[in-house]
């Protein structure tokens, strides 16, 4: 029994040992070895977390979280050691002072990287945009080729790259044009002039995009007849296609179709028209005129 208590007072001895000893800091083992066991828990669960939250993604998405759990894992061992260091009466009043202005410039430097990055995660995990997908953002189509967990980027019609801040996709409307699947329907519209065969005119927009290359036969394509506009009867062929990235070039391609078999049909596409009516009034000094020599003519009377 004596040996037992001489052991632990020698354990305490040893744990209180003041390893740092000034006026306003008192380290002893015991926080030191506190300090280190907290940091092993906290590594473990970080691990634990980690493998849960990665455990159904993709190996592409895993990667991107390596970058993202190492700063929180740092930020945790910070603020574990700092707790520690305040429950075992380290006075860190002077340190936490001199640090307040840093942390508020801080804070408001990172809060849209934070918003960037809690969007990416969130992007991550419920699987709303994959790489490949066609986007518009901002009147812009681009098609994804790299998500990482701050920034997206995408590749537009005209070869260009799009840089989009993650937290855009979750806080302004985009279009996924290949969210559900690939395929997207488009549309033609173009006027032709009152007292065309409305019934050639439909069965020629049809017979177009039936003859295009890039367009699915199976929806059937199908024309519309939209409204009867100011200068024009106004249609629209409706098509369903595979490859939204290229579909400025099959729409082009369909216009120089339609072109080509309006000529040959003779169905013309006007072009706007306004009628102007002139009228003419008479000028003031001569009706002034004509006034004042009929009153004269009264007063000869």
């Amino acid at each position: 029994m004596e040996r037992l208590e001489f052991f632990w007072s020698a354990i305490k001895r040893f744990l209180s040992f003041r390893v740092i000893d000034t006026e306003a800091v008192h380290i002893t083992v015991g926080t030191l070895l506190s300090i280190i066991l907290a940091v092993v828990i906290v590594s473990f669960l970080f691990k634990l977390i980690h493998r849960l939250v990665t455990k159904k993604l993709p190996e592409e998405d895993k990667n991107k979280f390596v970058s993202i759990f190492s700063f929180l894992r740092y930020l945790l061992y910070l603020v574990v050691t700092v707790i520690v260091l305040s429950s075992s009466g380290v006075d860190l009043t002077v340190l936490l002072t001199a640090s307040a202005a840093l942390f508020v410039g801080l804070g408001f430097a990172l809060q849209y990287l934070f918003q960037d990055i809690i969007s990416g995660i969130m992007m991550t995990l419920d699987q709303s945009l994959h790489v490949g997908d066609i986007i518009e953002v901002d009147g812009k189509v681009g098609r994804v080729f790299e998500i990482r967990l701050r920034t997206t980027r995408a590749l537009t019609r005209d070869d260009k790259v799009v840089v989009i801040p993650n937290h855009i996709f979750l806080t302004d409307s985009i279009y996924n044009y290949t969210q559900n699947h690939k395929m997207t329907r488009e549309s033609v519209k173009i006027g032709v002039a009152y007292g065309s065969d409305i019934n050639l005119v439909k069965q020629l927009l049809e017979q177009v995009v039936r003859d295009q290359e890039g367009i699915l036969r199976n929806p059937k394509p199908f024309a519309l007849f939209d409204d009867f506009g100011d200068s024009a009867l106004l249609f629209s062929i409706n098509f369903y296609i595979r490859d939204s990235f290229g579909d400025p070039r099959i729409k082009s391609s369909i216009r120089f179709a339609i072109d080509k078999i309006f000529k040959e049909n003779n169905i013309t596409i006007p072009f706007p028209q306004r009628d102007v009516h002139i009228h003419q009034q008479v000028p003031f000094q001569h009706s002034q005129a004509e006034k004042t020599s009929k009153w004269q003519g009264l007063g000869d009377d």
